[in-house]
Order: C-alpha cells, then structure tokens, then sequence
C-alpha cells in the first residue's frame, strides 16, 4: 500500500488544520492506520491511531487527546486527522503509516508499522 499525507500548513495558536492520508490499494480498510509527528532531534511520536476492527477504534496520545481526533472514510481510501486548538509545541513534521490486520490493533510504536507516507509540515505560530 502507497500512503500520501496532505494538509499541513502554518496556523495560529488556537486555530486548527486537518490532515489526510490518502491510500492505494483495495483492502486498506483493513489497516490498522496512525499518525505520528517527528521534530529535530527527536524520535518519532505517536499522535493517533484508528484499527481497522471494531468499526475504527480510536486512541490517542494524552498530548493530543480531546483536542484531536482521527477518521477514515473507506470508501475515499482516506484517514484524517482534525487538529483543533492547536499549540506552539504541536509543530512537527506529521507521517501517516499503516500496518495490515494482526492480533493486535492497538498500535503505537513506529516500529509496528509497515508501511509509511512521506511527511507534511505543520508549523503553529505563537
């Protein structure tokens, strides 16, 4: 599967982007798919992730959560991620990647997942 994540920008503290990572491939449905954000000298982090069992189950960073929430559109091939109230420190370079179905669906190490879109820049002003 081929990942291309889209949506980032420049943005003022308080306001709010989405992003999209959108799929190749007929049984993307089937992915366990997450967002991650990496900035200078830092690893990877994980942000979000939906699974691909139980209608979507969604979890989130504690960073994140309740400021952000994570979506797929099967039909579109496509998982979003709405940021709202967005901070100085959410800037980063944010990644989609997705993972195939697995007895595990709860995924948030990066090294858990397969495959990797490349990176889109979100950039919060203070």
């Amino acid at each position: 599967v081929q990942l291309q994540a889209f949506g980032g920008g420049l943005v003022q503290a308080g306001g709010s982007l989405r992003l999209s990572c959108a799929a190749s491939g007929r049984t993307f449905s089937m992915y366990t798919v997450g967002w991650f954000r990496q900035t200078p000298g830092k690893e990877r982090e994980f942000v979000a992730g939906i699974s691909w069992s139980g209608g979507g189950n969604t979890y989130y960073a504690d960073s994140v959560k309740g400021r952000f929430t994570i979506s797929r559109d099967n039909a579109k091939n496509t998982v979003y991620l709405q940021m709202n109230s967005l901070k100085f420190e959410d800037t980063a370079v944010y990644y989609c990647a997705a993972d195939p179905p697995g007895p595990n669906d709860v995924l948030v190490r990066y090294d858990e997942y397969d495959y990797w879109g490349q990176g889109t820049q979100v950039t919060v002003s203070s």
